[in-house]
């Protein structure tokens, strides 16, 4: 069927519940916002999905969570009745529909029989991966869409190590979730009967608790805390999501005593009205924070996203005002601490590495080094950290230290597979507590470092692409970046070009295999070891070009810095 076609069809549905069909008789005269929501399948990726909530195929809505739930079912019992019978963890954050949404998906789970254990309230992502494995659950669902703005939503899904499915099984899974056409129609129970049967059981305190016990092997210098936990002063938002009740006790748990909450964002709000994008990527997502630490003359200010994977920070210059630090910087500053502290504490494991996405800055490796610990570069996405965790736990080959991602994503400890802002807070605030101790600040450590090891910068350019016209350049971008590889950028030239989609590594003209699996990603990195990469998003409409600059001049970087950019630029305006 065409668009306009299948749009009829859901228009005269008997089965689509009335607010959906409102809005689509809302819209009966707006062929272009019709064609959007019909035109093609809410794209399911390796990611899950996301999109904007509404009516239509390529909405987010009841009956394309049950699509995709539907798809995970028969996933799942492809792998055996025993596998199945060990049920799916689902939580939510707090966003339009989320709740509703984490309830859809059981439904349709028990109609298969399957078991799901649904958070009684809104819960952080982190605490969901970490929910897969404590139930030892098949799988586990988080309805949330991270940072998106208010009208998003979004469904990601995770394997029963409680890490998003690795390529080929979510490949496997998408070809169950594609196969599942007739969205209507999908069989669900209501939630009475789901309860009767004890295929939905509400869960929640219980799970908060063992989380909370393992949070604890977080902290590596209780003695540094018990000293600075009263002494330090956060600031703490967690911009209207999820990371209230659960980084509050992690801080208290651990022994920081003088944290305030920005009140105007701490509790749930659907449409995150205090803030344009509630992204602790976005320095303006600070402003509110930073009032607050000006008036209560704060060591560091901490904000986590609304699911409460990623964490964002600012800290006290030397001039006294306040500067938000990249997803580098504070993965640099981490590590830093992590390895020094294991070092004088003598709890540094033989065979320890950390492990970093291709897109992140080199400093964390270069400081790694200096202690003798080794670095692995993976794919961008939290599930490839998360392989190698798996994989060394069964070699024994190393032992996990530290992995992020540029995007302000952290893990300290393994017993969540995804990246844990909870974690990251509670780390953050003993990085910062060991600082202040030697009469520094974290702005000071970060600069330390860059004398140290030199000056690292970096960039991410984020260019969206809205609908059929978005997509096609997206696509046409890349490919006209394959056909004539960059020979330079900002002057300098290009030594190494890398197709992760191709898996190959071309040195001045010589192509070696790259031995990572298969991405949609270009990375050029430079005479001068500067790099620049191209990555289009897998579950947004959007490319993003990173950049990385080098030098023993911090004015030196930003030119360079620069120059990329305009390069970049360049490239987009000629395609």
């Amino acid at each position: 069927m065409n668009w306009k076609e299948t749009y009829e069809t859901w228009l005269k549905s008997e089965k689509l519940d009335a607010e959906l069909k409102k809005e689509l008789e809302e819209h009966k005269a707006d062929e272009a916002v019709l064609e959007d929501a019909f035109y093609t399948s809410l794209e399911f990726g390796t990611a899950g999905m996301r999109g904007i909530i509404g009516a239509g195929t390529n909405r987010m809505n009841s009956y394309t969570v049950r699509q995709a739930t539907e798809g995970l079912a028969l996933y799942l019992e492809s792998k055996g009745s025993e596998f199945a019978e060990r049920g799916v963890a689902i939580a939510y954050d707090s966003r339009h529909k989320s709740p509703e949404f984490a309830v859809e998906a059981a439904k349709t789970l028990a109609a298969h029989g399957i078991k799901a254990f649904v958070f009684e309230e809104l819960r952080a992502t982190p605490e969901l991966s970490f929910a897969v494995r404590h139930f030892k659950a098949a799988a586990g669902i988080m309805i949330t869409a991270s940072h998106n703005p208010p009208e998003y939503n979004g469904y990601k899904v995770y394997g029963d190590d409680g890490a998003q499915l690795p390529p080929a099984e979510a490949d496997e899974l998408t070809e169950y979730v594609r196969s599942v056409t007739d969205l209507l129609s999908i069989a669900t129970v209501s939630e009475d009967e789901a309860k009767e049967k004890d295929l939905l059981k509400i869960v929640g305190k219980e799970v908060d608790r063992v989380y909370l016990d393992y949070l604890k092997t977080v902290t590596i210098d209780q003695d540094l805390i018990d000293r600075q936990g009263r002494n330090l002063k956060i600031i703490f938002t967690p911009l209207h999501g999820t990371g209230k009740m659960i980084g509050m006790k992690a801080l208290k748990q651990a022994g920081f005593k003088n944290v305030s909450l920005v009140e105007q964002q701490a509790e749930p709000d659907p449409d995150f009205s205090t803030v344009k994008s509630p992204n602790p990527e976005d320095p303006k997502a600070f402003e509110m924070a930073m009032k607050q630490a000006e008036k209560e003359n704060a060591d560091i200010l901490i904000a986590t996203d609304p699911d409460a994977d990623r964490l964002g920070m600012a800290v006290k210059t030397t001039e006294g005002h306040y500067e938000v630090l990249s997803g580098n910087q504070i993965a640099s500053l981490l590590v830093d601490y992590i390895l020094n502290a294991h070092t004088k504490l003598g709890t540094l494991p033989q065979g320890s590495i950390i492990l970093k996405s291709i897109v992140s800055s080199e400093l964390p490796a270069v400081i790694a080094d200096k202690y003798g610990v080794q670095s692995m570069d993976v794919l961008t996405g939290f599930k490839f950290i998360a392989q190698k965790i798996k994989e060394f736990e069964e070699t024994h080959e190393h032992t996990f230290m530290f992995g992020f991602e540029e995007s302000y994503g952290y893990l300290i400890q393994p017993f969540v597979r995804d990246k844990d802002a909870i974690q990251a807070l509670v780390m953050v605030a003993e990085m910062a507590a060991f600082h202040k101790e030697e009469e520094n600040s974290c702005f000071d450590a970060l600069h330390d470092l860059y004398h140290q090891h030199g000056h690292y910068r970096e960039k991410t350019i984020s260019i969206t692409m809205e609908g059929m016209e978005g997509t096609k350049k997206i696509q046409s971008l890349m490919e006209a970046m394959r056909k004539e590889s960059p020979k330079e950028f900002g002057g300098i030239k290009v030594c190494k070009a890398e197709d992760f989609r191709e898996q190959v590594r071309t040195v001045k003209s010589v192509e070696e295999p790259i031995n990572l699996p298969k991405a949609n990603v270009l990375k050029y990195t430079l005479a001068d070891s500067s790099w620049i990469a191209a990555r289009p998003s897998g579950t947004e409409p959007k490319i993003k070009f990173y950049m990385s600059a080098m030098d023993d001049s911090g004015v030196v970087v930003e030119e360079k810095l620069e120059a990329f950019e305009a390069d970049i630029q360049s490239i987009i305006d000629n395609h």
